[in-house]
């Protein structure tokens, strides 16, 4: 089966990108969880994670990259592997300019020349060990959905928020829209939530669920800004395993691993774990000297040049 790779990618320190940005918010800088430098900076993900593709998923039959007008300055776009897809390719005129994932999710099934089969990942997830299509798609061609088990998940959302009153944080609102929603319509409310990594999809599916939630998934599309009333892209594994067109598989930290790069133990920790996937998430917590140990961490574990740099 012929698999696809998609990713989303941005250039934060572009001061082009950051002159867009900022007119947005109406200020050079924020420090929120939904809007803060880590959601942005560029410290050279993409090009270690496409290392870790290169290395332990060479079959991968094609790569997407997703971004606003931008290029990274080490990629060979000359390889046939390769190709950079723009925001006003596969984005309506009301979303445009658009700094929210969640929404630019939405969107990844239009990919012109897209495979059925494709894998979608943030530019900070890596692959840790050798994969094959099996890890992404069972033999009868079926997405793997891989989730964190939280069986009391819904209950503790409630306590939080009524009983001890404390805010969710804008991505778990997101995941909980998406939920209610699958609730609604199937019946059904799935705790898990995914694992933050790299995940498998079906584009016929994708396209079907955006039909099912039209209207709650099109009334998103102006949301230009990370925001509370967004569906995380977990209603497309939900939708799949309510109608049965996907596996689910419950991870542990020694299958996939979220690691925070201002925590310095998280690095020890992955070595113990040694799982398939990680990801390294930058966030409002982390510093530049966090990000520069990240780096560095990266470099050591994938030095070798990827077929993808010039």
């Amino acid at each position: 089966m012929e698999i696809d790779l998609v990713y989303l990618w941005v250039d934060g320190n572009d001061p082009v990108w950051q002159a867009k940005r900022n007119a947005y918010i109406g200020k050079t800088e924020e420090s929120s969880s939904v809007n803060c430098k880590g959601r942005y900076a560029n410290n050279d993900e993409l090009k270690y994670s496409l290392r870790s593709i290169d290395l332990y998923a060479p079959r991968i039959h094609k790569i997407y990259i997703v971004t606003d007008n931008q290029i990274p300055d080490w990629l060979d776009t000359s390889n046939p592997k390769i190709r950079i897809v723009d925001h006003k390719e596969i984005m309506p005129e009301i979303s445009l300019p658009c700094f929210c994932s969640t929404v630019i999710e939405h969107f990844l099934y239009k990919i012109p020349g897209l495979s059925e089969h494709f894998i979608y990942a943030n530019d900070d997830m890596y692959i840790n060990k050798p994969v094959t299509e099996e890890t992404f798609f069972a033999k009868d061609g079926l997405p793997i959905v891989r989730f964190n088990r939280r069986p009391f998940r819904k209950l503790t959302l409630l306590l939080k928020e009524k009983i001890l009153k404390r805010r969710l944080s804008n991505y778990v609102i997101n995941i909980k829209n998406a939920a209610e929603l699958v609730k609604k319509k199937y019946g059904i409310y799935y705790n898990g939530k995914s694992h933050h990594n790299i995940d498998a999809y079906l584009k016929s599916e994708c396209e079907h669920v955006v039909q099912v939630f039209k209207d709650e998934i099109e009334a998103t599309y102006s949301n230009h800004m990370r925001c509370a009333s967004n569906i995380q892209r977990n209603i497309y594994s939900y939708v799949a395993l309510a109608e049965k067109k996907a596996h689910l598989n419950y991870v542990t930290q020694k299958t996939s691993f979220r690691f925070h790069i201002h925590k310095e133990g998280h690095y020890e920790k992955l070595k113990k774990c040694n799982p398939t996937f990680f990801c390294m998430n930058d966030s409002e917590f982390a510093t530049d000297s966090d990000r520069l140990r990240a780096k560095a961490f990266l470099k050591k574990r994938f030095p070798e040049k990827s077929q993808f740099e010039k």
